[in-house]
């Protein structure tokens, strides 16, 4: 299985995959479909890894990738580029335009609106959940939004300290369901599936849809906390012509 179909309540004309890292042609610790070029990984492979996953998802264009700098900046894209966007997200209304962000724990959360018209691939980790993420993009949509959370660490190993949970400070009370208290180790287990939620939620989504799949745990995944030197897998939607 090189890449999941979402099972989610998008209209017909929005297409969505997330990778694997099953298949390829990277060798070694990158072993499989790795797609990310700043990893350290023979960029040969990575092209071919690349254009593979392309023509074998029928995307209608190179995706658009992303510089990820743990930021809260969503970028609008208005064509197909074929150079890389600084950004943590990506949006479109352009039709044929894929959208992409790349992870190995952290939280791929795309988003469509009910009419098929935008799109959106935001890259939430901890420290963007934290610092605006999720706001920055639901505020690009018009109307209705829909959202589909992506495999990403899950919540009895996405252990963190004090520091990550007073970046939350600022937020509701029922945020911090999304945070557990370990005595034996005096850290926090996270949740980031549910944080992801609950601030999907108070931004007005409430058409939430998550794959349970934690890539931590399950070895079809790129993990960087598992394996530390590691490939990244990759979640993309677009707006089908």
């Amino acid at each position: 299985m090189s890449f999941i179909i979402p099972h989610w309540q998008a209209p017909k004309n929005i297409k969505a995959i997330s990778s694997t890292r099953i298949g390829g042609f990277s060798h070694d610790l990158y072993a499989g479909l790795n797609i990310s070029t700043h990893v350290g990984d023979d960029l040969i492979a990575v092209n071919k890894n690349r254009k593979w996953l392309v023509e074998a998802a029928n995307m209608p264009s190179v995706p658009v990738w992303l510089k990820q700098t743990h930021s809260v900046h969503v970028e609008e894209i208005f064509y197909p580029v074929n150079y890389i966007v600084e950004s943590d997200g990506a949006f479109t209304k352009c039709v044929n335009t894929v959208c992409s962000i790349l992870t190995a724990d952290c939280l791929p959360i795309l988003l469509t609106n009910i009419q098929g018209t935008q799109v959106a691939a935001l890259h939430a980790g901890w420290r963007g959940l934290a610092r605006g993420i999720v706001e920055n993009g639901v505020n690009k949509f018009d109307g209705e939004i829909i959202a589909w959370l992506g495999p990403a660490i899950g919540h009895s190993v996405f252990e963190v300290g004090e520091c990550v949970v007073q970046e939350f400070l600022n937020s509701s009370l029922d945020v911090y369901k999304a945070f557990k208290y370990r005595k034996c180790t005096n850290k926090w287990l996270v949740d980031i599936t549910l944080l992801a939620k609950k601030l999907l939620n108070q931004a007005g989504v409430v058409k939430i849809t998550s794959s349970g799949l934690c890539t931590y745990s399950n070895k079809i995944f790129y993990s960087y906390r598992r394996d530390g030197i590691t490939g990244r897998q990759g979640s993309f939607i677009w707006i089908e012509d």
